[in-house]
């Protein structure tokens, strides 16, 4: 609806009621399986059992919390350390990227750029298998040739943290570089003017004004990498993320627990949103162009 056009109290009233619908039809679902996470049943549907901790605190089978549940709690530590590495690599390659494409000219430039952020429409299946294809054909290849075991290139952490990597590191550019499109160069010129060299140019002055989209970049990544599964699933060796580690336990029969896991997360994604308001909050009480 766009506010400078007039409209009647039933349009009003209509589009209020498609807002609030479509609000209920994302909350809903997450609503469902926080109440779930408290219920005195061994199974995450209806019918009300009764209020428990169990499925957060539990330790006597089979009742077991997650607190308690060791398998699930490796398997978010696995994800913890591919969502880092991805993070710190999506940023650094993403930053990178961003000062090629917003401030380089170069032949090529517009195919390179379409080349870089393809892997966001290719769909995570194809792009897991491509590069589990891929990986294994030059681990054969050297172990034909040279006799070298390059076990790295076998379906590991290894591998799902280069497929993650892949096109995550498109979405930090995209978040990196709408920000420093934004920046005023002349700001670099006189630092440079002042006696300053290039590399504290940009580590003094630009980096801090790209500190916002830093942030969010990680923040996304982070998240993004948490939550991956169609990319994991092709690349996954025996080190299960959690979310292959849910895909499996829901196969087996799931209980409550992985209810309680998902309101954790859920907790922790919205610290991490908040934290990404705050930190560009911040930034523009501080006067930031």
């Amino acid at each position: 609806m766009i506010p400078s056009i007039p409209q009647s109290r039933y349009a009003k009233g209509l589009y209020g009621a498609y807002v609030a619908l479509f609000f209920v039809y994302l909350a809903a679902p997450l609503v469902v399986v926080g109440v779930f996470a408290f219920n005195n049943s061994l199974f995450p549907s209806m019918p009300w059992e009764g209020a428990t901790l169990n499925w957060f605190l539990g330790d006597k089978d089979p009742y077991i919390g997650i607190f308690h549940d060791e398998a699930l709690l490796r398997s978010v530590g696995t994800s913890a350390f591919v969502a880092c590495w991805v993070t710190v690599l999506s940023i650094s390659v993403g930053t990178c990227n961003a000062f090629l494409f917003e401030r380089g000219k170069f032949p090529g430039k517009n195919l390179l750029y379409m080349v870089a952020i393809s892997p966001l429409v290719i769909p995570g299946v194809i792009l897991g298998i491509s590069i589990l294809v891929f990986s294994n054909a030059v681990a054969n290849g050297v172990e034909n040739v040279f006799g070298w075991e390059w076990d790295f290139l076998r379906p590991g952490l290894f591998l799902v943290i280069l497929g993650q990597f892949a096109f995550i590191t498109t979405i930090t550019t995209l978040i990196i570089s709408a920000r420093l499109r934004k920046f005023d160069i002349t700001l670099e010129e006189a630092a440079l003017n002042l006696g300053a060299t290039r590399f504290d140019a940009i580590r003094t002055i630009t980096i801090p004004f790209l500190k916002p989209a830093l942030i969010g970049a990680a923040i996304v990544s982070f998240l993004m990498s948490f939550e991956n599964f169609n990319t994991t699933l092709m690349l996954v060796g025996s080190d299960a993320p959690l979310t292959i580690a849910m895909f499996d336990r829901l196969k087996q029969g799931s209980t409550p627990v992985l209810n309680a896991l998902s309101l954790l997360l859920m907790v922790v994604s919205g610290v991490l949103a908040l934290l990404s308001v705050f930190a560009q909050r911040d930034r523009r009480e501080k006067g930031a162009p």
